[in-house]
Formats: structure tokens, C-alpha cells, sequence
């Protein structure tokens, strides 16, 4: 008998599925190595909520350029179109040569990656860079965004949490404190009258006080089926895993909230940004068009890229096909498990969505309630931080704005104005 069926047997009151412990054994171990009770799981969250600590000056310095494009990602649906952009050859049509993406299990360590050059393409979540360049100093760009929406609040199957005001009591996941995730989850639970709090997850709390944590996403649907955690927000296929697995129920889609907002956003280092050396800018410009040409066949080919992206196929994603197939293209305004999962089925959206302008509306809000959020360590930089500054400073519009100009096939999506300026917009938000 494994180690983890003996877990299941011994805490199969508080497991939801014993395949999701056997199938998932790599993710399981993260969570329920040492046990399952609450003060285990403490040392966990507490080992990894820590923010990243960024390398001292001299990893800034710039290494060497390296022609060769060099991806970092997160296992989630947020760096897809950066994977598909490698593996369906996009890239190479551009003339750039990539090796295969690098898989890291954390926020924290990938930002520490990207931060040592390391990689020289990843995926941020967008309120990470902000962090990184006016916090610590870093000098990294956002070029454009991954995607749209592609996330959602999930619940435990007993967690008694039937709506926002439901949370009070409740201990959340986030996958990062500086994440769009946690932005949108306070302001739920803010409309809701609940008070969001960081605090030990044995400390008593108010009835109107929901805990926060932060978990790396793999962990989360672990956590979620031990009843460690009480609901979680985060990116597919991290929510259809849930749901399949771990008798999670979505209360709501984040993309419902917040009508195309971003998540994960496009990251290079200024070097290869702001340069008037003509041979890297013709390169960065080139990783741009076959991320763009990525976004356009990830929404024309959803089912295929689902089985390409699994485990089934080439496995950039730790899950099988059906889970991320649920994650890229089940989205019914008739949810099963709860129908109020999606209250603006005319905004016409998808459950994740590709597009890659990176709106200055949606920059400047993010911004704003960056100010709002509570989060862990010294946040004193956001204090005279205008989104005018970031808008100008830390995002670069040029070449994403010359890909989308050479293919037009991107205004399709739903988060898109269809009349006017197809990159302007006015953000809707609706709690």
C-alpha cells in the first residue's frame, strides 16, 4: 500500500475523492506529507506566503544577451498562449529559437528566476511587476497580457459558503499576495460587509472577518479536499481540478465580476524592451507576433490545445485532458453546482480568454486597488504611486500594438470593444 492511500484511509472523512490523492500523489505530498491538521498546514502557508526576495543589484546587471528564448511558467492556463507560442512552432516562424518551457511550482520562485535572467520571457500576475519595479527597484516591462478572466472563487463541498456573506469565519487561499486573485476576492468580500485579514490560521477570528493565506496553486485543490482551507481564487485548471476532484463548487467566475480583466501579463526585462540595438528589438518584436498568433489558434482550437497542453499530450499542465478541457471551454450560464456562478451571460464570455492588449484602464485599476488590498510586508511604495506613472513607465505598448495591427483575428474577443477604438475601453465591473 502507498504512503498516500494510507492517508486516505486514515483521513478519508475529510478527502472528497481518494483518486484525487492517488492520481495527484505529486501534489498531495505538498499538502498532507507531515498530516493534515491545521498546525501543519500553518507551517506550509507560512513557508510559502513569504514574498520573494528579489536578488541584490548585482543580478540586475544585465547578463549577456542570449538569442535563445528562454520561458519560465507556472502550470497554469494563465502562460498558455507563452506555451503555444513554443510548441505549435510560432516562434520559430518568427525565425527565434526556444527551448522547451521550465515549470515552477511557485510564484516566489519564478519571480526569483526571472529576477536572476534566468528566463527572458515569463508570465507575471500583473500586480507582481508593479511590486517588482517600485518596491524593489526592478527594471522589468510589461509588453502585454497572457489573457483574460481564467480564474474563479471556489468553495469546499463543507464549507457552509452559499454566498459572499457566507465568509465570515472562513479561512482563504490565495496564490499570491500581489495577485489579481486577491484584488478581486477582497473586493467581494468588502461589498459583502466582510473585513479580509491576514493572521495565523489557528487565531480566533470575528464572525464578519474572513482569513487570507496564500498557497502556491498546485496545493489549493489538495487543501480544499483535507478541509484545511475553505475556499480558494485562482487560475485554471486549478478550479475545474477542484470541482472534478475535490467536490468543490464555483461561486463565482471571476471574469463575471470584473468583464475581461487581466490576470497574468507578459514580462521581459527592460534590456530587451526599451533597446535601440536594431537585431533585439526585431527579436522582441517577433516573440510578440507568435505570442499574438499563439492567443488566435489557443481560442480557434480550444479542444486540441486542451488535449496538447495536459498531461494526456505534451504535458506542460500536471492534469488530465478533461480537466483542462472543463477549464478552457465549460462555461454554462446553467452551472450545475450553482447557477449564480455567472450572473452576465451577455457579456458573452468565455471561462479563459485570449487577448493581449494590454488596456491602460485596466492598469490603472489594478493600481488603485492595489492600494486597497491587504497584503503582507511594506507596501509604503504604493503611497504616491499614480497609475498615470505606471501606465507610462512600467508598460511598453509598442510592439504588442504592431502584432495586433498585422492581425486582426484578436478584436474577436468578447472583452473587446466592437465599435470605436478596439484599444480603448471603459472597465466593467459589477461586484
Amino acid at each position: 500500500m502507498t504512503d498516500m492511500k494510507k492517508i486516505y484511509q486514515q483521513h478519508g472523512d475529510r478527502i472528497q475523492d481518494p483518486d484525487l490523492v492517488i492520481e495527484y500523489e505529486p501534489l498531495f505530498k505538498d499538502v498532507l506529507g507531515t498530516g493534515i491538521d491545521r498546525r501543519d498546514f500553518l507551517r506550509l502557508g507560512a513557508a510559502t506566503a513569504m514574498g520573494a526576495a528579489l536578488p541584490g543589484p548585482s543580478f540586475a546587471l544585465e547578463k549577456k544577451w542570449d538569442p535563445v528564448v528562454k520561458i519560465g511558467y507556472i502550470p497554469i492556463l494563465d502562460a498558455a498562449a507563452l506555451l503555444v507560442a513554443h510548441e505549435q512552432g510560432f516562434l520559430k516562424q518568427e525565425g527565434i529559437d526556444s527551448v522547451r518551457p521550465t515549470l515552477i511550482r511557485g510564484w516566489s520562485p519564478l519571480v526569483e528566476a526571472f529576477a536572476s535572467y534566468r528566463f527572458n520571457l515569463t508570465h507575471l500576475l500583473i500586480p507582481i511587476p508593479v511590486w517588482m519595479r517600485y518596491n524593489n527597484k526592478f527594471p522589468v516591462k510589461i509588453t502585454a497580457w497572457d489573457h483574460t478572466n481564467g480564474s474563479a472563487l471556489l468553495v469546499g463541498k463543507n464549507s457552509g459558503i452559499n454566498s459572499p456573506e457566507d465568509f465570515g469565519g472562513k479561512q482563504v487561499a490565495m496564490p499570491y499576495w500581489y495577485s489579481i486573485h486577491n484584488i478581486i476576492t477582497q473586493m467581494v468580500m468588502r461589498d459583502a460587509g466582510i473585513t479580509p485579514v491576514i493572521r495565523p490560521q489557528t487565531a480566533k477570528l470575528g464572525p464578519k472577518e474572513c482569513n487570507f493565506i496564500v498557497l502556491p496553486p498546485p496545493s489549493m485543490p489538495p487543501a480544499l479536499a483535507a478541509g484545511t482551507i475553505d475556499a480558494y481564487t485562482v487560475a485554471e485548471p486549478f478550479n475545474a481540478l477542484g470541482e472534478l476532484k475535490a467536490g468543490g463548487k464555483v461561486l463565482r467566475f471571476t471574469g463575471d465580476i470584473w468583464k475581461g480583466h487581466p490576470c497574468c501579463v507578459v514580462v521581459m526585462h527592460d534590456v530587451n524592451v526599451d533597446t535601440s540595438d536594431p537585431e533585439r528589438a526585431a527579436w522582441t518584436q517577433g516573440i510578440h507576433n507568435a505570442i499574438i498568433a499563439a492567443q488566435v489558434y489557443l481560442a480557434e482550437n480550444r479542444d486540441e490545445m486542451s488535449a496538447m497542453l495536459s498531461r494526456d499530450g505534451k504535458n506542460y499542465l500536471p492534469v488530465p485532458k478533461e480537466v483542462v478541457k472543463r477549464a478552457m471551454m465549460f462555461y454554462n450560464p446553467a452551472y450545475y453546482k450553482n447557477p449564480n456562478a455567472i450572473q452576465h451571460v451577455n457579456w458573452g464570455q468565455n471561462r479563459i480568454d485570449f487577448a493581449g492588449w494590454p488596456y491602460r484602464s485596466a492598469t490603472k485599476r489594478v493600481v488603485e486597488e492595489m492600494k486597497r488590498t491587504v497584503v503582507t510586508g511594506d507596501t509604503t511604495f504604493l503611497d504616491t504611486l499614480t497609475p498615470e506613472h505606471v501606465n507610462k513607465d512600467l508598460v511598453n505598448y509598442d510592439y504588442v500594438k504592431k502584432s495586433l495591427d498585422a492581425n486582426p483575428k484578436w478584436t474577436k474577443d468578447a472583452s473587446v470593444p466592437k465599435e470605436g477604438n478596439p484599444f480603448v475601453r471603459t472597465e466593467m465591473i459589477v461586484l
